[in-house]
């Protein structure tokens, strides 16, 4: 069973593993090592409050284990818009943990928040996650030439629409 969590103290090793993955830098906003007393620095300072901290990081679980991250980030409150991105450990990779998280998330963003629009910028080299987003529903939209120095990303929406 997949479900999100804020973060804790105890996520320290795993965010320090993940955030120094330099093969998932092309895809992200790191570029450079960080210390575990940056990760540390993170955790304590972050409040879990999208509107205070400007993003929503929770720690994906899977059947009790850590097994990532999933990022609720950029929120523009007047458009109703966030973007998403998430992290899962290559070991939890292909068991559709990442697909259930980004539901969950979701759920949350179009069903509490009220966002009519979440995207997510992915290198075109990053297949896997472009399948994964192409099959829920997002589509692909913009394309963004070399806008990373592994090459070009392109930017996936979806857009919920509320009854009245």
């Amino acid at each position: 069973m997949t479900t999100l969590r804020k973060l804790e103290p105890t996520d320290l090793p795993f965010l320090y593993q993940w955030e120094n993955d330099a093969r998932a830098w092309a895809d992200g906003s790191t570029h450079n090592p960080l210390s575990q007393q940056d990760m540390r620095d993170y955790i304590e300072s972050t409040t879990g409050d999208l509107y205070r901290d400007g993003q929503l990081r929770l720690i994906i679980m899977d059947d009790e284990q850590t097994v990532g991250c999933i990022d609720l980030f950029d929120l523009d409150i007047r458009n109703r818009r966030a973007a998403i991105g998430m992290y899962i450990s290559p070991d939890a990779r292909g068991k559709g943990i990442g697909r259930r998280a980004v539901e969950q998330l979701e759920q949350y963003a179009f069903g509490f928040l009220q966002l009519r629009l979440i995207y997510s910028v992915i290198s075109v080299n990053n297949q896997a996650c472009s399948n994964l987003f192409c099959t829920m529903g997002y589509m692909p939209t913009s394309p963004l030439t070399a806008w990373t120095v592994e090459g070009d990303a392109v930017v996936w929406i979806k857009i919920q629409t509320f009854e009245i």
